[in-house]
């Protein structure tokens, strides 16, 4: 049975490109005669509004997607801390205090997600406070784990190369935990068997894989789906203020009709599909 989820973050409405995020997991789940989960990602510090939520749960039965919804990462901080500490007594997690104005300005390489952390304070005494991050010895760890491999379903099988990520915050100083190892966790957690998300999260699977090796995680399969995008070629972001599902919901219009012109895909002027891989914004 497949178990896809859809993994939201309260800290904006959701728009059309996550709903066709929501409907490929869900009609992935539903093919298989599976389950399609609900988790809210909300140890965004401040930005994490719980009212949005509900918006959430709302949206999706609009769209009339089946969902069964699961803990949310707030009720979830323990399971990240026991993590770190692994981690951490395996002597793979190291303190950090760089700004990212100091990385950038030392990084001698770009990775999906912007500038490579030179390793700066791998080798420091810092003592653990405040305003201190800690991050994944990447060296270390992909030499205890040596080579690894996972499997797109719409790419097939990935060689998996953290290393280009260089060494990763798994703990944040603003939040309990950093994406990487939150989703990792919680995939693995909910029993999740096909990890179903965006292109521009492509990159991201090398890093999941790692750590499900260093944790003894069961390692799902990857179904990266193609984004919506707007008409200069950049994905459809809260920040940039896409149209809200919500909105869209409380003016009356047909969630099932959205959802079916998505999935034949007869999309809003000015939005099309983009399928190939994004760097991580």
């Amino acid at each position: 049975m497949t178990i896809t989820r859809f993994a939201p973050s309260p800290n904006g409405p959701l728009h059309l490109g996550h709903a066709w995020s929501a409907i490929v997991g869900h009609d992935r789940a539903k093919a298989d005669d599976g389950a399609f989960l609900l988790r809210i990602e909300d140890i965004d510090g401040v930005r994490s509004r719980p009212e949005l939520a509900d918006a959430f749960r709302r949206d999706l039965e609009w769209l009339r997607l089946d969902f069964r919804e699961v803990a949310p990462q707030s009720q979830r901080i323990a399971t990240y801390r026991d993590a770190a500490d692994s981690l951490r007594a395996m002597g793979l997690l190291y303190p950090c205090r760089c700004t990212r104005t100091e990385i950038a300005a030392a990084a001698t390489r770009m990775g999906p997600d912007g500038p490579v952390y030179p390793g700066t304070c791998l080798h420091r005494p810092i003592a653990p406070a405040p305003g201190v991050v800690w991050r994944l010895d990447m060296e270390q760890a992909t030499d205890l784990c040596g080579p690894l491999t996972w499997l797109d379903e719409r790419r097939g099988e990935q060689q998996a190369r953290p290393e280009v990520f260089g060494d990763v915050v798994l703990w944040r100083k603003d939040a309990p935990a950093s994406y990487h190892l939150a989703a990792t966790l919680d995939d693995a957690a909910d029993g999740v068997t096909c990890v179903t998300r965006g292109l521009d999260l492509f990159h991201a699977s090398h890093v999941h894989r790692l750590l499900q090796a260093l944790l003894g995680l069961e390692v799902p399969v990857w179904h990266h789906h193609s984004l919506l995008v707007e008409a200069d070629g950049r994905k459809l972001a809260k920040r940039r203020d896409a149209p809200a599902l919500s909105d869209r919901r409380l003016a009356g219009e047909d969630g099932r009709a959205v959802a079916a012109e998505l999935r034949h895909g007869l999309l809003d002027t000015g939005i099309s599909f983009a399928d190939t891989l994004f760097q991580s914004a």
